[in-house]
C-alpha cells in the first residue's frame, strides 16, 4: 500500500513538473487579454478564451517534453520522462488529449476560431519537433504561438477580430521570441551536445543577448506607441512601464555577465521575464477592461507564479548533486 501511494505521488508530481505551473497563468492571461481587447464581456465565451489557450499550452509542454526526451537525457535526466517517472507514451496521450479538449471547446463556443486553434496545434508540433533546434527561426515560431493564443482568445469572445489585435499579436510575437531566446542561454552545453543549433550555440552568448534585447526593445516600443488603440490608456501605460522596468532588470543581468554567463544567471534573468510577461499581459487586459480588473487578475497570478517558480524551477532546469540524485532515484 505504501509503495503504491508513493508511486502515485511520484506520478502526480511528474505531471505537475511537466505542466510548469509557474507558466500556466500566462496563457490564461493571454486569452483574457484577447477577450478584453476584443470587447468581450464575462460569460462562457470569455471562460473559453481563458481555458483554450491554457489547454494548448499544456499540450505544448507534454509534446515538447516528448520530442526533447533524448536531449533532456543528456544533462536534465531529473526531468519526468528521462527519469522514468512519466512514460513517453503517457506524455503523447496527455498532449493529444489537451489539444483535442481545446478543439472541442472551441467548436462548442465559436467554431470560427477553429482554424486558429488547428494552426496553433500544428505550430506546437512543428516547434517542438523541428523549429526549436534551428536557431532564431525557432524562437520566432515560439513567439508566433503566443500571438495566435491572443487571437484565439479574442475570436472566442467576439464575433470578429478587431484590427488592433494584429498590433498586439506582433508585440507578443517579438516579446516571446526574445524571452524564448533568453531561455536557451542556460542550455548551451546540453543543446550543443544534443545537436540543437540555438543562437547561443551558433553565434555565442553575446550575440544572443544583443539579439534578444533587440526583439524585446522592439516589442516594448510598439506597446508604448499603441496606447491610442486601447479604451483605457492610463492603466495600460502604468503596467507597461512596470513591465519595461522588470525587463530592464533582466537584460541588465544578462549584459553584466555577457562575456561569461553562468547557466544559473541565465535562469535568473529568465525567471524575471516569467514575471515580467504577466505584468505586460496585464497591461493589455487593462487597456481593454480597465486597470482594476487587470490588477485583480495580475496579483494572484504573480503570487502563484513566483511561489511555484521558487519551489520547482531550479530543480526542473538543473539536476541535483550526484549524491542527492542517487538518494532520490526510485
Amino acid at each position: 500500500m505504501a509503495a503504491s501511494t508513493s508511486a502515485l505521488r511520484r506520478g502526480i508530481r511528474a505531471h505537475v513538473e511537466t505542466w510548469r505551473p509557474y507558466t500556466t497563468c500566462y496563457p490564461a492571461m493571454i486569452g483574457s487579454a484577447g477577450a478584453a481587447l476584443a470587447g468581450g464581456t464575462w460569460g462562457v465565451q470569455v471562460i473559453a478564451a481563458v481555458v483554450v489557450p491554457t489547454l494548448g499550452w499544456l499540450s505544448g509542454h507534454y509534446l515538447g517534453d516528448y520530442f526533447d526526451r533524448e536531449l533532456d537525457a543528456i544533462d536534465k535526466s531529473q526531468r519526468p520522462i528521462p527519469s522514468g517517472r512519466l512514460s513517453a507514451r503517457t506524455a503523447v496521450v496527455c498532449g493529444v488529449a489537451c489539444a483535442v479538449a481545446a478543439t472541442v471547446l472551441t467548436l462548442l463556443v465559436n467554431w470560427h476560431a477553429l482554424v486558429l486553434v488547428v494552426v496553433a496545434t500544428g505550430g506546437i508540433v512543428a516547434y517542438s519537433r523541428f523549429c526549436k533546434a534551428r536557431g532564431l527561426s525557432g524562437n520566432l515560431v515560439r513567439g508566433a504561438l503566443t500571438a495566435l493564443a491572443l487571437a484565439v482568445g479574442a475570436l472566442l469572445a467576439a464575433d470578429r477580430l478587431p484590427w488592433t489585435i494584429a498590433v498586439f499579436a506582433l508585440v507578443l510575437l517579438l516579446h516571446d521570441a526574445a524571452s524564448n531566446l533568453v531561455g536557451t542561454m542556460r542550455d548551451v552545453e546540453g543543446d550543443r551536445a544534443g545537436g540543437y543549433r540555438s543562437v547561443p550555440v551558433r553565434s555565442g552568448i553575446r550575440t544572443a543577448v544583443r539579439m534578444s534585447f533587440g526583439l524585446y526593445a522592439a516589442a516594448m516600443l510598439i506597446v508604448l506607441g499603441a496606447a491610442d488603440f486601447v479604451p483605457d490608456p492610463t492603466g495600460y501605460y502604468l503596467l507597461a512601464a512596470l513591465a519595461a522596468c522588470a525587463g530592464t532588470a533582466a537584460f541588465s543581468l544578462l549584459f553584466e555577465h555577457v562575456d561569461d554567463l553562468p547557466p544559473r544567471k541565465a535562469l535568473q534573468a529568465h525567471k524575471i521575464l516569467v514575471a515580467e510577461r504577466l505584468v505586460l499581459t496585464a497591461a493589455l487586459i487593462a487597456g481593454g477592461a480597465g486597470a482594476w480588473i487587470a490588477l485583480a487578475v495580475l496579483v494572484p497570478a504573480l503570487v502563484f507564479s513566483l511561489s511555484t517558480q521558487a519551489a520547482l524551477r531550479t530543480g526542473h532546469e538543473f539536476p541535483p548533486p550526484m549524491e542527492q540524485r542517487k538518494a532520490t532515484l526510485p
